[in-house]
């Protein structure tokens, strides 16, 4: 997905306009804890990770969850690449999301909403289901087929609602979102960022071959 990067205010400003979860609009974003490091890439508390923080490469995933093409990519390179480097202990891989949309940020908060332990599981199923969660035009339907997903994942309606009415969060992530993308400079998703360089979407035998020269393979 090719798009415009819109600025933090621009976006919580369109998102805010349906006032379906913010509870205030006077507060700034929640205070970032410090970043941990992990080779060349800050581990930042709001990032999602996979492996060996120990590992000798770093991978960083930047996706939309209304993005096809990272649907695309989940179903497919990156399962090879979570069986083939994350699970041995050969890459440690972090998930980012970017929100070019209010409903990514939507189904992002829903994926959190039952911490790292649920977010894994979250996100696979909000990719499977993305063509019908996300298909209508109507934000109060869309908010309602994120909550479903939620019902499905296990938790109830007030958790889930506690997580969308979550203000706070919602800023911080879209601060966060921005400040990687002036970083990294992303402007399309799927984009990756392994040990420190910017890779666009590709398929999995180019990947493969970068990882295991990034691993002296």
């Amino acid at each position: 997905m090719n798009t415009k990067i819109v600025s933090t205010f621009a976006l919580v400003a369109a998102l805010g306009e349906w006032g379906w979860w913010f509870t205030t609009q006077s507060g700034g974003p929640a205070p970032m804890e410090a970043a941990a490091q992990v080779g060349a890439t800050q581990l930042h508390p709001l990032d999602m990770a996979l492996g060996n923080p120990e590992a000798s490469v770093v991978m960083v995933e930047y996706s939309s969850l209304t993005c096809p093409h990272c649907a695309t990519y989940n179903a497919g390179a990156f399962q090879q690449i979570k069986e083939n480097f994350i699970e041995t202990g050969q890459v440690f891989y972090i998930k980012r999301e970017v929100y070019f949309d209010r409903y990514g940020l939507w189904a992002a908060m829903v994926a959190r909403c039952g911490g790292e332990a649920r977010y894994h599981g979250m996100i696979e199923l909000i990719y499977q289901t993305q063509s019908t969660w996300a298909a209508s035009s109507d934000p109060m339907q869309v908010a309602n087929n994120l909550r479903r997903l939620g019902r499905q994942a296990g938790m109830s309606d007030t958790e889930i609602n506690a997580c969308l009415e979550d203000s706070d969060t919602a800023l911080a992530l879209t601060e966060f979102y921005q400040q990687n993308a002036e970083t990294y400079g992303i402007r399309s998703t799927p984009s990756f960022v392994i040990d420190g360089q910017l890779y666009s979407n590709m398929a999995y035998a180019e990947f493969e071959r970068i990882l295991n020269e990034k691993l002296g393979s």
